[in-house]
């Protein structure tokens, strides 16, 4: 006689659980480095422009609006180049791209999300509120730039980099020049991160024939990367001068160069993987800034 030897398998997942894994995954909410790289310049604006701790409402809502919208932003994205990124070897596994994910799921998750950042909005004043009219469409419209321009970077920059003026807004009741440079600021650093990450896709978007920075710099990539990283530190430095700001924020401006200077050092090969690890290294960049910020704003009120 013989026997059939059989093994206890798992349980099959539910499938709403399936469900939500793949809107998770839509999100890119399994991959906070996109909500690092937005939440610290935010944090940069609120803490300058409270002089210290913002108050905590303000924080969260502010802090909870950068996830939420970069969630929104990951998935219209996606929605846009559902066409293109099953093209793309880091992108055809997305479930957009699978058709695990259909675009009519898609826009309602957008919608959602974006709903749940106004709903906080609304808890503040007047022109925050008005001013984040203004955040969706430069979120809604970023992904469809690349079909008509080299620059989609810049405007990644202008769309994501709209907390800062509007963390002004809601802590202090106006835009006062200081957050406008801190502004244009984080524009060159958005760009110049997002072409390191541009430069891991290079070969695939010149074939489907998307548009980047990194497309239109060429050759010039790493000499245009240094220009724009330097001007980053400008506009940085003219932010802390322009706040009254000392020795714990110059000395993280020095840290943060650092590690830009680490970035072109592993990325002079024009390699893929070290290309993104540079793009993912910009969170260090941010942080230091924010420590640098905190920390002298910190030991100003203990003085």
């Amino acid at each position: 006689m013989s026997y059939e030897r059989f093994e206890a398998r798992p349980p099959a997942a539910p499938a709403w659980r399936e469900r939500l894994g793949l809107y998770w995954k839509l999100m890119r909410a399994d991959r906070p480095i996109g909500w690092l790289l937005l939440l610290w310049p935010t944090w940069w604006a609120l803490w300058l422009a409270a002089d210290g701790v913002p108050p905590p409402w303000i924080l969260f809502v502010f802090s909870a609006g950068v996830w939420l919208t970069r969630a929104a932003g990951c998935v219209i994205n996606d929605y846009a180049d559902r066409w293109l990124d099953p093209h793309v070897k880091r992108t055809r596994h997305r479930p957009l791209a699978t058709g695990a994910v259909r675009g009519r799921e898609a826009l309602a998750l957008f919608a959602g999300l974006m709903l749940a950042a106004f709903a906080l909005v609304l808890t503040l004043d007047r022109l925050t509120i008005l001013m984040s009219f203004v955040g969706v469409f430069l979120a809604a419209t970023y992904p469809y730039l690349k079909r008509h321009t080299h620059l989609p970077q810049v405007y990644l920059g202008m769309a994501f980099g709209w907390g800062i003026p509007m963390a002004f807004a809601a802590v202090q009741g106006e835009v006062p020049p200081l957050a406008w440079v801190l502004y244009a600021t984080n524009i060159l650093w958005s760009t110049a991160y997002d072409t390191w990450y541009a430069m891991v896709d290079r070969d695939d978007d010149i074939r489907i024939g998307s548009k980047s920075t990194a497309i239109l710099f060429g050759d010039m990539d790493l000499v245009i990367q240094g220009v724009l990283y330097a001007l980053v530190f400008l506009g940085l430095a003219l932010a802390g001068r322009q706040a009254g700001l000392g020795g714990v924020y110059w000395a993280s401006l020095g840290v943060a160069l650092l590690l830009v200077l680490r970035q072109f050092w592993i990325c002079r090969h024009r390699e893929r993987e070290p290309c993104f690890r540079a793009f993912l290294d910009n969170h260090w960049v941010g942080l230091a800034v924010f420590i640098g910020i905190a920390g002298d704003l910190a030991l100003r009120g203990a003085g």
